[in-house]
């Protein structure tokens, strides 16, 4: 059963006419399925008033559907973030009578310059959408693919089954019965029982999403960000040094004090730097930020930063987290 994530940018409730409304809070998932493809729609519900619903949707997804009613701080913003995200694959609906030439100049140099234009048609993108998804890689993972990590989204008691988790495989794959490190912390838990889509499985893969009722852990060890992991190379730390990326746009220096706020996977972690060293290039400096909590990633990912004291630009670049 492959399944594709895409987030939906745009007017609030555009997916109601892609798929079937699923879970919601500051994001909303909706889910499409003919046979055996999936394609899981995610809206940033809160967004703009909050920034990181837009970072949870895009980091969610695989591809990115960005529909255009009008060009302003909000487009910006949106081109912004998938730029940061690295999201490569998408595609553009334009509305209002906008035309891809009015775009061209403010997505040259971006990853939306790979951007697909295509028509406003809900049937047309539901039929595209599950064709691409039926294109992916799927099966069951063999035996050699031991490690995987999920990070949480969503969790809820249920009765007679105990803690739920929702979230989307980020790598590898996890199987029914693996014991998980709970990130981050000390505590472990084993997987009792997979559901995709609502349809019981022994594993899920990089990509799926995937509900995991979950033996050996209490309520107060979870919480939205935590990370699902039996792959010992996910590290957790609470202060970092590394270098940083800003937006060619971005209007000043990051200085010591500031408060960030850093993005990855389901976290959205404060981040006070400490020390930044500019060198010969401002918009490339080493810094070091210290959180409250740690930060759970792998080695060679990167996080988005951002900067919710902005007026204007709020997405400010990334992070290498080496």
């Amino acid at each position: 059963m492959p399944n594709l994530n895409v987030a939906v940018l745009g007017p609030q409730g555009y997916s109601k006419d892609l798929g079937k409304k699923g879970t919601s809070s500051d994001i909303t998932f909706y889910n499409l399925k003919r046979g055996e493809n999936t394609v899981t729609f995610i809206e940033p519900s809160r967004y703009p008033e909050r920034l990181a619903p837009l970072f949870f949707a895009t980091s969610l997804a695989k591809k990115a559907l960005l529909v255009v009613e009008e060009i302003d701080a909000t487009f910006g913003e949106l081109v912004t973030m998938l730029q940061c995200q690295g999201t490569e694959e998408g595609y553009i609906v334009l509305r209002n009578y906008l035309v891809p030439e009015q775009l061209e100049s403010l997505i040259k140099g971006t990853v939306l310059e790979r951007y697909e234009f295509v028509e406003d048609d809900t049937i047309a993108l539901r039929e595209k959408l599950l064709e691409e998804a039926e294109s992916l890689e799927s099966g069951t993972p063999s035996e050699n693919e031991k490690q995987g990590t999920i990070p949480i989204d969503h969790f809820f008691n249920v009765r007679g089954i105990g803690m739920v988790i929702l979230g989307s495989v980020a790598e590898g794959a996890i199987r029914k019965h693996d014991t998980l490190k709970v990130l981050p912390g000390e505590t472990t838990a084993q997987i009792r029982s997979i559901q995709k889509h609502d349809d019981d499985f022994d594993w899920a893969a990089k990509g799926d999403r995937a509900g995991i009722a979950l033996k050996n852990v209490e309520p107060e060890d979870l919480d939205r960000g935590v990370v699902l992991t039996n792959d010992d190379s996910i590290r957790s730390e609470a202060t970092i040094t590394t270098r940083a990326e800003l937006v060619p746009y971005w209007p000043s220096h990051l200085k010591e004090g500031m408060v960030l706020h850093l993005g990855h996977w389901m976290q959205f972690l404060p981040a006070k730097v400490i020390s930044v060293e500019d060198e010969s290039d401002w918009h490339r400096p080493k810094i070091t930020v210290e959180m409250e909590k740690a930060m759970v990633y792998r080695p060679g990912d990167r996080a988005v930063i951002h900067y919710l004291e902005g007026e204007k630009l709020r997405v400010a670049g990334s992070l290498d987290l080496s």
